[in-house]
């Protein structure tokens, strides 16, 4: 802050310091703390009055569709505000309209054709608020066990649908009162993180699914377990383990592929090479990164040019499906950040003095020994800064993953964070996602920089 004053005077240094404080609350305070609070907020379809709500508007439904089926005309019922579902399917009503199955087919002894909404008339739903256990509308608020049954008279059906208005509206109105007057605050969301899901696997599947490696790692670290011969395994956290592997992975092979271009470039070219170097680096990133990554698509799709040239050599009769490959992500992710890893080594390394070099390989250092006594010293920040960037870059890859594999290979987390919050419209959970892999990331770096002895005062030796 001296420093600052001294250079730039009172007024320049305030508004510096103004402008940095503004940046920092707009920009990372603010933001992160309306997701936290989105995080810690369990979304309004998994609250009691939610089930409550929907129980009274399934009901409503029901009965003005019955309505039409009263009338004496036959033609009448079938022109009701019914949208057909493809094989009877049940899905979600839309706009509020029943939903009948395809071509208003009945089922064996029914009066009428399927309708979605009666159907989930029924006091007898399993709550979701509790997650841990199995419990259920009717049995946890002392309700009567009602339900709109198909078999019965059209108008015994709208007397159970009315019933069932009636309790959903009060209930509603109870509920609704009850979590007014409780924290809406809760770990919930985070615990979905670590939920199990059931996974239906075939009696002679299961002795090879447990066999492989990747199964047996997810096993020792209790994301799949087996309990009363069904097998589990923690999805959210599966995924998350194999992404952070990913992206360490792709970190590792960036580093080695990156630290012989920046010493070449830094140490062991002539002054008049090092400019066409650092053209030959920088040009390809000229280009939108995007369209760089579907300019690979046309490399390593079935028709791309390494499958052609392949087939035309004669050396594979079939094109490889690189896409289902993980290596093909990584070798992506890498060409994609490779520059954020170049650079922060090569700026440190250009201010290594190469009489030092010359010096160890004259005192007869091998090559190894110069590099690990003298160059990775040197440039550890450099190292670090470039490792850094390429991690949290790969773990927070989206587009790669996506454009890449098309849905082949597992999705990356950053996927799953976007499917939350615009896929399944549950951005509580994926607010908390987003924030539990933000300090999960943050920790592993914590981690690196203390293996590494690496100070953030360091860093500082990469912008000289």
């Amino acid at each position: 802050m001296k420093s600052l004053l001294r250079s730039y005077g009172r007024g320049l240094t305030a508004l510096f310091v103004v402008a940095v404080l503004a940046w920092a609350l707009v920009l990372i305070l603010l933001p992160q703390l309306t997701m936290l609070e989105r995080a810690l907020v369990s979304p309004k379809r998994s609250l009691d009055s939610s089930l409550a709500l929907t129980l009274r508007r399934d009901a409503a439904t029901c009965i003005n569709v019955l309505q039409g089926y009263l009338d004496p005309a036959p033609e009448a019922a079938p022109q009701t505000l019914a949208v057909p579902s493809p094989g009877g399917m049940a899905v979600p009503s839309m706009g509020g309209m029943a939903v009948p199955s395809m071509g208003g087919a009945t089922a064996t002894g029914a009066l009428r054709p399927y309708i979605l909404q009666c159907d989930r008339a029924d006091t007898h739903k399993r709550l979701v608020s509790d997650p841990e256990r199995t419990l259920y509308l009717d049995e946890v608020f002392s309700l009567p066990r009602l339900a709109v049954r198909e078999t019965d008279p059209i108008p015994k059906q709208i007397e159970t649908a009315a019933q069932l208005q009636t309790i959903g509206a009060d209930l509603y109105t109870r509920l609704l009162a009850e979590e007014a007057t409780r924290s809406p605050y809760t770990l919930a969301n985070f615990g979905t993180l670590l939920a199990p899901r059931l996974i239906p696997i075939p009696e002679d599947r299961r002795a090879a699914e447990a066999a492989s490696i990747e199964n047996r790692l997810y096993t020792l670290v209790g994301a799949r377990y087996q309990a009363d011969g069904q097998i589990y395994e923690r999805i959210g956290l599966t995924i998350l383990l194999r992404t952070l592997a990913f992206a360490v992975a792709v970190t590792v092979l960036a580093l080695f592929v990156c630290y012989p271009i920046a010493y070449r470039v830094a140490l062991a070219s002539r002054p008049e090479q090092v400019v066409w170097l650092m053209l030959g680096l920088i040009i390809p990133y000229a280009i939108v990164e995007l369209m760089r990554i579907y300019a690979w698509t046309t490399i390593i799709d079935n028709q791309g040019v390494i499958n052609s040239i392949l087939i035309w050599l004669g050396a594979i009769t079939e094109p490889i499906p690189f896409n289902r490959y993980p290596a093909t992500v990584f070798a992506v992710i890498a060409y994609t950040y490779v520059l954020f890893m170049v650079f922060p080594m090569l700026n440190v390394m250009s201010t290594l003095d190469r009489n030092q070099i010359e010096a160890a390989r004259d005192l007869g250092a091998r090559t190894w020994r110069v590099h690990t006594r003298i160059v990775i010293p040197h440039a550890k920040p450099g190292i670090a800064v470039g490792c850094i960037a390429t991690f949290m870059l790969a773990a927070g890859a989206f587009s790669v993953p996506r454009i890449i594999s098309r849905g082949l290979q597992s999705e990356w987390f950053s996927q799953t964070i976007y499917n939350k919050f615009f896929e399944s419209e549950n951005s509580n959970a994926g607010a908390a996602y987003s924030l539990a892999y933000t300090f999960i990331c943050f920790g592993i770096v914590a981690a690196f920089m203390y293996a590494t002895r690496t100070r953030l005062k360091d860093f500082a030796q990469v912008n000289r």
